[in-house]
């Protein structure tokens, strides 16, 4: 099934959006049953059960309130694959905190069937105030 680029616009910016209302039902309502998330740490998850807990603990606010800020998208219709870099906003021990990274999401129709994440460091960086 062919995605056009706006629909995968579209669906990369919905699947943001559930990580940034801080609802992970409606997250891993994108993933397709046998979907792989590649976290920034190297470990990999398969199906949405995996997926889903190692998801968790950003949902259960152990790392307080996160928000993806979109920065660029790059969109291979023909592959269907997106390319969305952001900064990741959180405080940690009180300080506002981000990191920047970005996701390679693979999606087949509306699905997300991969989620390879990078980021551009190991831990938050502390903003300068």
């Amino acid at each position: 099934m062919t995605t056009s680029r706006q629909q995968l616009i579209d669906l990369t910016f919905k699947f943001m959006e559930a990580f940034n209302t801080n609802n992970l039902e409606d997250v891993m309502d994108f993933f397709s049953e046998d979907a792989v998330y590649d976290e920034f740490n190297s470990r990999r998850n398969i199906g949405k059960e995996a997926i889903c807990r190692a998801l968790e603990p950003q949902f259960s606010g152990k790392f307080g309130v996160m928000q993806f800020v979109d920065d660029d998208l790059f969109v291979d219709p023909a592959s269907g694959k997106v390319m969305v870099s952001w900064q990741c906003k959180l405080e940690v021990k009180g300080q506002p905190t981000y990191w920047n990274g970005l996701d390679l999401l693979h999606f087949n129709g509306d699905k997300v069937v991969q989620k390879l994440t990078y980021a551009k460091s190991k831990v938050p960086l502390f903003y300068d105030c």
